[in-house]
């Protein structure tokens, strides 16, 4: 199994090397965008190689807790990125795009409708909360950009939320890798 992973692995370390922090959030963005990168497979390595080797960053070589708290901040603004995207799609394109192409990404209109009580109802501590959750988390803009969410306090909950689970994987990351 480590053969099929270990070029991946090889190729993700250069890059935290070559570029740090950018790449993080470059992978953050990613993940909080439709496509499937789960951001555990994102940050844990990356704060276990910023714990043990530390991290080069505009000049900077940031070791320790300044490199996590480096990580944490990278991966929130990444996430808030790709999450800015899909609720401003959503917003754009709105219901009705949904609604008509949704079928094709296995959003069905009961899905919709669900989602759209479930931002209603719940708000921006919803989006705060979703931002905690694996698999929900980078579709939450969806039904926050249809129901039109006030962005600022969409930005806010988002960045919040994605800096907390930052924080919990860069934890795990430094934990896990020390074994």
């Amino acid at each position: 199994m480590m053969k099929f992973f270990q070029p991946m692995l090889d190729w993700y370390a250069g890059m935290l090397a070559k570029w740090s922090l950018w790449v993080v959030a470059l992978l953050m963005a990613v993940e909080s965008s439709i496509l499937p990168l789960p951001s555990e497979v994102v940050i844990p390595p990356a704060a276990h190689l910023a714990w043990t080797d530390g991290l080069h960053f505009l000049g900077f070589h940031l070791t320790g807790w300044s490199a996590q708290i480096g990580l944490v901040i990278a991966g929130a603004l990444g996430s808030w990125v790709g999450a800015t995207v899909m609720y401003w799609v959503s917003r754009w394109a709105g219901r009705p795009f949904v609604m008509r192409y949704g079928r094709y990404f296995f959003i069905s209109p009961e899905k919709v409708a669900g989602a759209e009580r479930w931002a209603a109802h719940y708000g921006a501590f919803g989006i705060f909360a979703a931002r905690l959750l694996p698999v929900v988390r980078h579709l939450i803009g969806i039904p926050a950009g249809i129901v039109r969410m006030n962005f600022w306090r969409y930005s806010l909950y988002t960045l919040v939320g994605s800096a907390i689970w930052c924080a919990v994987l860069c934890w795990l990351g430094v934990k896990v890798g020390a074994d």
